[in-house]
């Protein structure tokens, strides 16, 4: 049974003109022309009562017929109007397809006759059509994101498809306070009324620590580093691949470049060698690479780099005379004070407390079972027997030094992923359980290559990139989050299926969105500009449809209240907070 059944006096119109898809339709009377909205949803009869198809007005307008001289008279009669919509033909909608009920697609199956009558979709049918839309089904277990209601009718509720949403990855864009932190809270209240959600959001200025039903957790500052309470993480230098150190203390501009990451390679395998003999894992010894996550002490990698630095080899002579008269004659090695300057810059990292997180971890962080506790910790759910926690996890970047951020958050997602890769897919996949990275703030540590990059920068890219090219396959999802989409890197953007648009105003980012868009909604740029806070145009396999929605507001708001500069300064004056500011910047950490 048709979800649609109209009948004539709700018409606006008749076609009056077909073309390959663009169809023009006569509006009469006159007051019909008010339903006739550009950015409405229209529905004509096809062939017959089982197939509709689906246009969007894009266009109205009203024409003056030229008058005519009334019979016998020298007057004139007053000019009639003739009203017009144009609409664009977006998909067809079928009531039965094979053995299968109201069924959408986005192929135009057949187009009208002229004289069909026009329907505008609104109310019931308006809601019941963007369920079918949002592939929501018949299923009393089936959870549908609700994630607003439609512009075009405020009564009908916005549902998306959460599984195409996130398999297929999504951008989130908008201008500052637009809304975009707001969205993110309200897709992860729904996620977490679902029993195994697993979602870890990367928040860079602790603007969603204040969520009462995550698991919060944070990055190790320099004031944790005696006393680290149960959510401090820390995430210590052996986790790091060798690509990763490199661009960590290693200065590519120097002559001595090479030569310092041949001596990083050696130490870093002979370390991670000699931790593996002390564990008697000689499987594991003939396996491993550089690469591989074994703990070692850094103090260890110093020592052999310093080595290394203070190296002397014989010259196969011996002293003939003298207080060395038998000793062999020796020359400086191969890298002697070639990594004199390397050696500063990690000692320099190895002292900064801003570092403590990498480089001074507690002994529980260097044991060979740490691993799986810091993965357990990133990826746990409910779902996981004996695993009480939430499954969405928030963790605070905001201490981390800006130096080093973007690798830092790669190197979390690339742990993330890598676990996902090695589980054992199981039958039809169920191995893996499916996880989401919310990556907020996303042009701070995922930017636009096409400027120049660091050398920081660009392997966390190259991290990004690869999930967001492969992570489907393995139940890594991405949400990148980003109030500058001219600045994010374009290879990740175009992995991202779905777009959910805020307002944007600034031509280069209108343009980049615009370029993520099917070429036959590149008109949608227009309405960017205009958009309301919280109001948003989706598109994407999420919804089929392009879609303009306002936003629902999460129950629990996150701290990223834009401050009202007037209203602060007519009110009265608080308690001066200087002095604690000025101890959190001494002590790098907020107490």
């Amino acid at each position: 049974m048709s979800i649609f059944a109209f009948n004539e006096e709700q018409s606006i119109g008749e076609v009056r003109g077909v073309d390959t898809s663009r169809v023009e339709v006569r509006v009469y009377p006159p007051d019909k022309l008010l339903k006739a909205r550009v950015g409405r949803l229209v529905a004509i009869q096809g062939q017959d009562a089982n197939e509709w198809l689906i246009g969007m007005i894009n266009r109205v307008w009203r024409d003056s017929v030229e008058s005519q001289i009334v019979s016998g008279e020298d007057d004139f009669a007053p000019p009639p109007e003739q009203n017009t919509i144009q609409v664009t033909l977006i998909g067809t909608y079928l009531a039965k397809y094979g053995e299968k009920d109201d069924h959408f697609t986005r192929a135009v199956v057949s187009l009208p006759d002229i004289n069909r009558f026009v329907f505008p979709i609104e109310g019931n049918s308006l809601e019941a059509f963007m369920s079918i839309v949002g592939y929501v089904n018949g299923d009393p277990n089936f959870r549908p994101l609700h994630i607003g209601t439609y512009a075009l009718d405020r009564k009908a509720k916005a549902f998306l498809n959460a599984d195409k949403l996130f398999q297929r990855h999504a951008a989130l864009l908008g201008s500052t306070g637009s809304g975009k932190s707001w969205t993110v809270a309200t897709i992860l209240e729904q996620a977490n009324t679902l029993q195994s959600s697993n979602v870890v959001l990367f928040d860079l200025h602790g603007e969603y620590t204040k969520l009462p039903y995550a698991q919060q957790l944070r990055i190790a500052g320099p004031g944790d580093l005696a006393e680290p309470g149960e959510n401090v993480l820390f995430l210590p230098h052996w986790l790091l691949t060798f690509e990763e150190i490199q661009s960590l203390i290693v200065d590519y501009s120097e002559q001595s470049a090479p030569n310092q990451s041949m001596a990083v390679l050696e130490s870093v395998i002979r370390a991670k060698s000699e931790t593996i003999e002390s564990l008697g894992m000689q499987d594991l010894l003939e396996l491993f690479t550089v690469d591989s996550p074994v703990p070692y002490p850094v103090y260890r990698l110093v020592q052999l780099l310093t080595d290394k630095n203070e190296e002397e080899t014989s010259t196969g002579e011996f002293y003939v005379q003298g207080d060395k008269k038998g000793q062999p004659k020796t020359k400086q090695g191969p890298l002697h004070d070639k990594l004199t300057r390397l050696l500063i810059r990690l000692q320099n990292k190895l002292d900064d407390r801003r570092y403590g997180f990498l480089f001074q971890a507690p002994d529980s962080y260097q044991q060979y079972e740490s691993l799986y506790k810091i993965t357990e910790t990133l990826m746990g759910h409910r779902g996981i027997s004996g695993y009480e926690r939430s499954g969405i996890k928030v963790v605070d970047f905001s201490e981390v030094p800006s130096d080093v951020l973007p690798i830092i958050v790669s190197l979390v997602a690339r742990l993330i992923y890598q676990i996902q890769v090695w589980t054992e897919p199981g039958e039809n996949n169920t191995g893996r359980h499916p996880i989401l990275l919310v990556c907020d703030e996303a042009h701070l540590y995922l930017p636009n290559s096409s400027g120049g990059i660091s050398a920081l920068e660009r392997k966390s890219l190259e991290n990004f990139e690869r999930i967001a090219k492969e992570g489907r396959k393995y139940g890594v999802g991405l949400l990148v989050v980003s109030q500058r989409p001219s600045d994010v890197s374009t290879t990740i953007l175009s992995q991202c299926n779905n777009i959910i648009s805020l307002r944007l105003t600034n031509d280069r980012d209108k343009s980049v969105v615009t370029s993520l868009l099917p070429d036959s909604l590149g008109g949608i740029l227009d309405i960017l500009p205009g958009l309301e806070v919280g109001e948003a145009v989706v598109v994407g396999d999420a919804t089929l449809l392009p879609t303009r929605i306002l936003l629902n507001r999460p129950k629990h708001p996150p701290l990223s209240s834009t401050i009202d500069f007037w209203s602060r300064w007519n009110a009265d004056g608080e308690e001066n907070t200087l002095r604690q500011a000025v101890e959190n910047l001494r002590r790098q950490g907020r107490s």
